[in-house]
C-alpha cells in the first residue's frame, strides 16, 4: 500500500452528526428522551429570547463545533450568541406554528439525539482504549514505503501458452505496448500495460519477485504466474524511495488506527446485538436529470 494510498484513508468516519448540536427546545434544562432527566447546565445565563435563557455554556459549545467545522477559526463570543439568538428565535416560530409536532421533524430530532449519543459512545472508546506509540510504530514499518519502487507494464492473459507466444513475439522485436493493448485482459491494457511506479508491498509476492530480478529494460523470459492470471512483465525504470519521517506522518497514522479501532468497536456491537433486518429499505429514486438521461437512451 503506498503512503499516499493510506493517508487517503486517514479520514477519521467520527463526523456523524452535521447538525449544529444546540438544546433541543433552546432552554438550559432538557429533557431527556429516554429518562426525562433534565439536562444541568448551570452556567451563566448570557441573554435570553421571550422568557428562554441562553447560558455561557451553550455558547461555549456552539463555539467548539464551529471550530471542528472550520479548523483554525476563531469565533467571536459575541457574533456566536447573536447566531444563537437568531436559531432560538427560529425555533419559537417553529414552535409556535406546530412545525415541532410533525412526524418528519421529530424523526431528524430523534436522529440528530442519536448520533451525539453514538459519538460520545465511539470517543469513550477511543479514550478507554487509546492508540499506543508501539502500535504507530509498527504500522510505520509496516505500510510506509521504504528502499526500491518500480514502474513497469504487464500483459496479463488467462494461460501460460498466450504468455509464451506473447513472448516469443517479443524475441521477434514486438512492440510491449502494442501487444499490451491487443491482448491483455487487465485494466491496464488500454495503457499499453502500464502500472506507473509501484512498491514490492503493492502487487502479490509472484509479480514482485519477478520485478525485483529484471534489469531496467528487460522483460520475463518466462511467463509469470499469479490468482489473477499469466503475466509478462516489463521493467521501465526503478527508484529508491525517500520515506518521510516517523514524526512527519505520526498524526495520520494515529488517525488511520483510531479509524480501525472505531470499525472493531462497533464490529463487536454487532456481534453482540439481536439484529433483525425484516426488509431491506426501498432503492432511491433516480435523480430528474437521471432519469431524462435514461429516457433518452430508451429512444
Amino acid at each position: 500500500m503506498k503512503l499516499h494510498h493510506l493517508i487517503a484513508t486517514f479520514g477519521l468516519a467520527l463526523a456523524l452528526s452535521a447538525c449544529d448540536q444546540i438544546p433541543l427546545n433552546g432552554q438550559n434544562k432538557n429533557a431527556s428522551a429516554d429518562s426525562g432527566t433534565p439536562v444541568a447546565d448551570n452556567s451563566e445565563v448570557l441573554a435570553t429570547v421571550n422568557g428562554t435563557p441562553i447560558t455561557a455554556q451553550v455558547i461555549a459549545l456552539y463555539q467548539e463545533q464551529m471550530k471542528t467545522r472550520q479548523p483554525g477559526a476563531n469565533p467571536d463570543a459575541g457574533a456566536v450568541l447573536q447566531e444563537v439568538i437568531n436559531l432560538e428565535l427560529a425555533r419559537q416560530k417553529g414552535v409556535q406554528e406546530g412545525l415541532d409536532r410533525k412526524a418528519r421533524i421529530q424523526l431528524q430530532v430523534d436522529q440528530q439525539r442519536r448520533a451525539v449519543v453514538a459519538m460520545a459512545a465511539i470517543r469513550k472508546q477511543l479514550e478507554t482504549h487509546p492508540v499506543t506509540d508501539e502500535e504507530i510504530e509498527t504500522l510505520y514499518q509496516e505500510q510506509v514505503p521504504r528502499g526500491n519502487e518500480y514502474k513497469a507494464r504487464h500483459i496479463l492473459v488467462k494461460t501460460e501458452e498466450e504468455a509464451r507466444k506473447l513472448i516469443g513475439e517479443l524475441e521477434k522485436g514486438a512492440d510491449f505496448s502494442k501487444l499490451a493493448k491487443e491482448h491483455s485482459t487487465g485494466p491496464s491494457g488500454a495503457n499499453g500495460g502500464d502500472l506507473g511506479w509501484f512498491s514490492p508491498k503493492q502487487m502479490v509476492a509472484p509479480f514482485s519477485e519477478a520485478v525485483s530480478k529484471l534489469e531496467k529494460g528487460q522483460y520475463t523470459k518466462e511467463p509469470v504466474k499469479t490468482q489473477f492470471g499469466w503475466h509478462v512483465i516489463i521493467l521501465d525504470d526503478v527508484r529508491e524511495t525517500n520515506p518521510p519521517a516517523l514524526d512527519q506522518v505520526k498524526p495520520q497514522l494515529k488517525a488511520f488506527l483510531e479509524k480501525q479501532r472505531v470499525q472493531d468497536f462497533i464490529a463487536q456491537l454487532r456481534q453482540e446485538a439481536d439484529i433483525k433486518i425484516k426488509q431491506q429499505p426501498p432503492a432511491a429514486a433516480p435523480a430528474p436529470q437521471a432519469k431524462e438521461e435514461a429516457g433518452e437512451e430508451a429512444k
